[in-house]
């Protein structure tokens, strides 16, 4: 995990998750410390922070491209999650997901986070990152093209989204 780190925004810190939180979120089950909002983690929490579970178990640690919890810098509570799917494929694209709990949706945190993840993305060495929401998912829609993603086409379930990186 060298080069696994925090990422702060102006106001939330994405906090990568070690193996031990990632069993914690798919279990459901805060350990001592764990800032919870209502409604973390979610079915999207569980089940990307479970892909990354199995993903470490088969293929190793992924360092950067990993999931995060998406912190309030303000009082450290978890309010949602956000991460990569996996490691850049040989093109070097990487794909993102993200969610966050009802209680804060609609102030912008969506956007401020994947702009961070965004940025680490560059800085790991991925070319490019791509997302998806499904076709009536608008406020998804927003958050991706509020943080610099391009609308790349869809098809009959999702619209897709990427933004290219330089290096």
């Amino acid at each position: 995990m060298n080069d696994v780190k925090i990422i702060e925004t102006a106001r939330l810190l994405l906090h990568p998750l070690s193996v031990d939180e990632a069993r914690r979120v798919v279990d459901a089950a805060p350990g001592p410390g764990d800032r919870w909002a209502e409604g973390y983690p979610g079915p999207g929490d569980v089940r990307g922070v479970g892909s990354f579970l199995n993903g470490v178990a088969e293929r190793g640690d992924p360092g950067a491209y990993r999931p995060y919890e998406i912190r309030r810098l303000a009082d450290g509570v978890t309010v949602g999650g956000i991460g990569f799917h996996g490691p850049p494929g040989a093109d070097g694209v990487v794909t993102i997901g993200y969610g966050l709990v009802p209680g804060v949706r609609g102030q912008g945190f969506a956007s401020e986070a994947l702009r961070g993840l965004i940025a680490r993305a560059r800085e790991a060495g991925a070319t490019a990152v791509r997302g998806d929401a499904d076709l009536d998912n608008i406020p998804s829609q927003r958050v991706m093209e509020a943080a610099g993603m391009v609308y790349e086409g869809e098809d009959e379930r999702v619209r897709n989204y990427r933004v290219v990186l330089a290096p």
